[in-house]
């Protein structure tokens, strides 16, 4: 059955480690004969949630910016992949302000399939629990999320560490396994 693979990548660096794994699974999942998108967080404006409450009453929220439209990819998708890279054993602030903005709508994030991908300097996979733990927090609230896999990106620090990585074809795998 085909899907739609939907992936947030919130590096920093547009060929980032975590951005470049996020590519290797996009790849894998096409050769498999999936529709896929990649939303590289950078390049959309996303407001902070001002915990404004408007999303309670209006089943939307107030701002103005990418986060709208993000969050209706999020919706459609069958399949939602996210990436960052662990800054100080969590993840990136791109990657939580998307979370948090989700808030006027998060109902509708139903029946997922998620994948996780995690980048960092430390070569120490539990390490990165902290983490994991903290898209398994966002995942919790979700109605029937299913994750399906972990791609650990670690001992990279310099962008295009990863290309010298076993981890590139496990991401490419993963991706075919969708």
């Amino acid at each position: 059955m085909k899907k739609n693979v939907l992936v947030l990548s919130s590096s920093p660096r547009k060929g980032g480690n975590s951005d470049l794994l996020c590519d290797q699974f996009i790849k894998g999942a096409e050769e498999a004969g999936h529709q896929t998108g990649k939303v590289f967080l950078k390049e959309k404006k996303i407001n902070y949630c001002t915990g404004c409450g408007t999303c309670i009453n209006a089943g939307k929220c107030a701002q103005k910016d990418d986060m709208a439209e993000i969050l209706e990819k999020m919706i459609s998708a069958d399949v939602i992949v996210m990436a960052t890279p662990v800054y100080f054993y969590t993840m990136c602030g791109q990657m939580k302000t998307l979370i948090d903005r989700t808030c006027s709508r998060y109902t509708e994030i139903s029946n997922k399939e998620f994948y996780f991908i995690v980048t960092a300097a430390v070569n120490n996979k539990p390490a990165m629990q902290r983490t994991i733990e903290g898209f398994r927090g966002f995942t919790s609230c979700l109605e029937n999320p299913k994750e399906k896999g972990i791609i650990y990106g670690t001992g990279v620090w310099e962008k295009g560490d990863i290309k010298s990585k076993k981890t590139m074809n496990e991401a490419f795998d993963m991706g075919k396994a969708v």
